[in-house]
């Protein structure tokens, strides 16, 4: 506890001594990643600070709540930056086309919960057992006696609630409800937040659902469910690419599978691969490190160059591998 107590405050020396500071997320943001990011760069503003807050892409529709006065936007230029604070993010790769935005820099600063983030900052506070980096951001805003104002509260409670599966995930522990308590008394809006969350999807999501149940296929006695989706389902469907966040979830609630795997084609010759384990006995992430991925042990994912069928082959070999306890 002291060391961690001792990075958060060389983090917030440096934070104190930087003027303009920008507050980086990783590709296809989910809901931790535009939580904490929100959440971060509006305390920022409220210490008087000159925040930028940029990701390679644009927040989800169904994240938009959290961000009533359009913080998150997509760098045009490059911009000379005292710090530059990444939140959720396992890799500098995973920053995606804001890397070359960023290199005018003095400090980097690496905020995140994957056990495969690769340290890749100046200061580097990497907390695995945390199950979201939300709760992070929580801790940093406390030990830094920042307000946490209604809104902050709506973007931290989203992170936690969404990398917790609704706190459904063998990560979830007692201190992640002591702090969604926390935020509930600084007026997180639960309602709200569930309504636009889990249950507004729009027609085109659905589709894609359907598109999945009609498509998907089990392999290793039924323990491995998997499904593509390529990018004319995506045309067919009217769907767009973050319409396929939680689809992966379907397939693992189905009672034989132990691990869900979702192909996504990228581009003719890039496949994202998604990674879903409810076995503590079969952990994604290391699969995932194989591809050159990462995440934790439920939840992991890499994007992989190659045939796409050859691409699916190896994957699903290395699959089995870990559910017969191979070793790698």
């Amino acid at each position: 506890m002291k060391r961690r107590l001792q990075i958060v405050g060389r983090i917030l020396d440096a934070i104190a001594g930087a003027r303009t500071l920008c507050v980086v997320g990783h590709q296809r943001p989910d809901g931790d990643c535009i939580g904490s990011q929100v959440a971060l760069a509006t305390a920022l503003r409220g210490q008087r600070k000159k925040v930028l807050c940029w990701n390679q892409d644009a927040v989800p529709d169904k994240l938009k709540f959290l961000d009533p006065h359009h913080i998150v936007t997509t760098p045009r230029k490059a911009a000379r930056l005292d710090c530059v604070i990444a939140v959720d993010c396992a890799s500098y790769e995973r920053l995606g086309d804001l890397q070359p935005h960023l290199a005018n820099r003095r400090l980097l600063i690496n905020i995140d919960h994957h056990a495969s983030n690769t340290r890749y900052g100046d200061l580097n506070w990497i907390v695995p057992r945390s199950p979201a980096t939300g709760e992070l951001i929580h801790r940093l805003l406390l030990q830094a006696q920042w307000p946490v104002t209604p809104l902050i509260a709506d973007c931290l409670f989203t992170a936690i609630s969404t990398d917790t599966g609704s706190f459904q995930y063998p990560s979830t522990r007692p201190s992640t409800y002591h702090t969604a308590a926390q935020l509930l008394t600084r007026g997180a809006n639960v309602a709200k937040i569930c309504q636009e969350v889990y249950q507004s999807y729009p027609l085109s999501r659905v589709r894609l659902l359907q598109h999945m149940y009609n498509h998907f296929q089990l392999s290793n006695q039924n323990q491995i469910g998997y499904f593509w989706l390529r990018q004319r389902d995506y045309a067919r469907t009217g769907a767009r690419p973050d319409d396929s966040e939680g689809l992966i979830e379907h397939i693992r609630d189905i009672e034989p599978v132990k691990v869900a795997c979702l192909f996504e084609e990228l581009a003719p010759d890039v496949t994202r691969v998604s990674l879903r384990s409810k076995t503590a006995a079969i952990n994604v992430s290391d699969v995932a490190v194989q591809f050159g991925g990462g995440g934790h042990g439920a939840a992991a994912g890499a994007r992989i160059t190659g045939n796409a069928l050859a691409v699916q082959r190896r994957v699903l070999h290395a699959l089995k591998a870990a559910l017969n306890g191979q070793p790698h």
